[in-house]
């Protein structure tokens, strides 16, 4: 299509449409008009408060201030996930958002560490990474340079309205309206317009379809079709409570592995939001409401509430003139916090290949290309930390341990088991420590290091060894509790039943999507 692209239609609102919104209105709006449907009639999932380290980029593009930011979404600060019970039963690890050691320009520092370990000169590999051991001693603080990479908890539901004031304040428009119908092109099969059950016809170049599982656009319209995971990544359900906080707030998600999935805890300044992630399989719906009730901290502020879900991706992320984000374009569940992460990653690739002045196949093919690539090594990460278990206790697990999985995580697994390499393709979200940690993490060690590490001698090696220790314990000991510094630098104005005192004046009608 060489039409010229000038209005943009963002159908759904939440964390997707209004980030789609505030973006493309923020960064490019002076070339297009950006007009966003969303009806109060329609929930949205409402349970992603998580989030990684690369949100903070798309908070520059979008000139928000960090402090003022965390005020409004009761935000606390996040270094990584603790997993609980995944390898076996009580027994813990933390994958942060940090490096660890130093690396060489051969060999990464696991190499070094592992002929440490046979010398008795490391220690465990946890105490050569800052922020794993921060996150232990519940201490943060933001640092200069970058010293420290982390993340935020935030209220999804205010982080929407958030954001749609920044889109309102860049000349984004909201049109309140279910969608009842989609015209497209009988010669085309491009998307002219929806109609509201108003009546009112809204026209547009580009549509954004941020409908949530339903796809609207993308595949009830465009018939695009679905990749389904499940095979994969069994789990197909999830329970989500909200409880009053008990105590500060730990500066880390907690991924608390149960006997047919796995439990999420997330503190907020004002509460904590908590779920159960499950398979339907091995776990009744009210079964798995009860295990959530039984394991929660704290008064219950919410009703549990049942998501169902499949996990998978669209065949095509951009169909058309269409482009799904959030979970129109699919799904893999919230274990390592990746939903809002690929609805940025989505925005910040269309803007940078948008079609001023019309849509070529070629860069369509390009965009679809890159989000599977992305959604891809995603999944791979997230099947690791099922697949490579030692449990075997209960008929998910055992499951999960015995099931086939992609031929692109055996080849990482295999490597890493063989000659402990790891290795970063270019549309790699986790870096190789993450790969590191959660190999390690659930049981899988190298039977080997790289002989280069050998150049160094004993002495040499203790004393780099000991160095790179040192400097975690001098970075660690300068922070704060991670309390203390949310009391410094973002507190928020919370009132005394766990909710703000003086909501959001945008906050009406936005519910947040995961």
């Amino acid at each position: 299509m060489n039409k010229t692209i000038k209005k943009v239609v963002v159908a759904g609102g939440g964390t997707a449409g209004w980030m789609a919104a505030a973006s493309l209105s923020k960064l490019i709006g002076n070339n297009i008009e950006v007009t966003l449907i969303e009806s109060d009639e329609i929930p949205t999932v409402g349970v992603g408060e998580a989030t990684i380290p690369p949100l903070i980029l798309l908070h520059q593009l979008l000139d928000m201030d960090e402090k003022e930011f965390m005020k409004a979404v009761h935000g606390t600060f996040k270094l990584g996930i603790s997993f609980e019970n995944w390898r076996n039963v009580n027994e813990d690890y933390i994958h942060s958002f940090g490096y660890t050691g130093k690396d060489c320009w051969a060999a990464n520092f696991l190499h070094f560490w592992l002929r440490g370990r046979e010398e008795g000169i490391s220690k465990d590999y946890d105490v050569y990474c800052a922020e794993l051991i921060a996150a232990q001693q519940d201490k943060f603080a933001v640092l200069k340079n970058g010293a420290l990479n982390y993340a935020y908890h935030i209220d999804a539901g205010r982080y929407a309205a958030l954001l749609r004031k920044v889109a309102e304040e860049n000349g984004a428009t909201r049109q309140e309206g279910k969608i009842e119908s989609v015209a497209t092109n009988e010669n085309t099969g491009f998307i002219e317009s929806v109609t509201l059950a108003s009546g009112q016809c809204i026209e547009g170049d580009l549509f954004i379809d941020c409908t949530g599982f339903r796809g609207l656009l993308i595949e009830q319209t465009l018939h695009t079709g679905y990749d389904d995971w499940s095979h994969w990544l069994p789990c197909d359900s999830a329970v989500a409570v909200q409880t009053r906080s008990v105590g500060p707030p730990v500066p880390y998600t907690r991924s608390i592995a149960r006997d047919a999935g796995w439990q999420w805890r997330i503190p907020l300044q004002s509460r904590v939001g908590n779920g159960l992630v499950f398979c339907s399989r091995y776990l009744s719906d009210d079964d798995a409401i009860q295990t959530i009730l039984n394991n929660v901290e704290g008064e219950t502020i919410t009703d549990p509430r049942v998501i169902k879900f499949r996990t998978g991706q669209r065949r095509k992320h951009w169909n058309k003139n269409c482009v799904a984000m959030g979970l129109a374009s699919g799904f893999i569940e919230p274990l390592e916090s990746t939903s809002i992460h690929l609805i940025q990653k989505a925005v910040t690739r269309l803007i940078q290949n948008f079609p001023f002045a019309g849509i070529h196949e070629s860069e369509v093919r390009e965009f679809n290309t890159q989000m599977e690539a992305d959604t891809e090594n995603i999944r791979d990460f997230i099947i690791l930390h099922y697949h490579v278990t030692n449990r075997e206790d209960t008929r998910f697990w055992r499951h999960c341990k015995n099931m086939s999985i992609p031929d692109s995580l055996q080849h990482r697994i295999d490597l890493f088991k063989e000659t402990g390499r790891v290795f970063k393709s270019p549309n790699d979200l986790f870096v190789e420590n993450s790969w590191i940690q959660v190999m390690m993490g659930q049981g899988l060690m190298p039977k080997q290091y790289h002989t280069i590490v050998d150049e160094m001698s004993s002495e040499e090696l203790q004393k780099f060894m000991h160095g790179a220790e040192a400097s975690v314990q001098r970075t660690v000991s300068q922070l704060p509790s991670h309390q203390a510094f949310i009391d410094h630098y973002c507190k928020a104005d919370v009132g005394a039943a766990g909710e703000r005192a003086v909501p959001l004046s945008t906050a009406a009608g936005i519910r947040a999507v995961s």
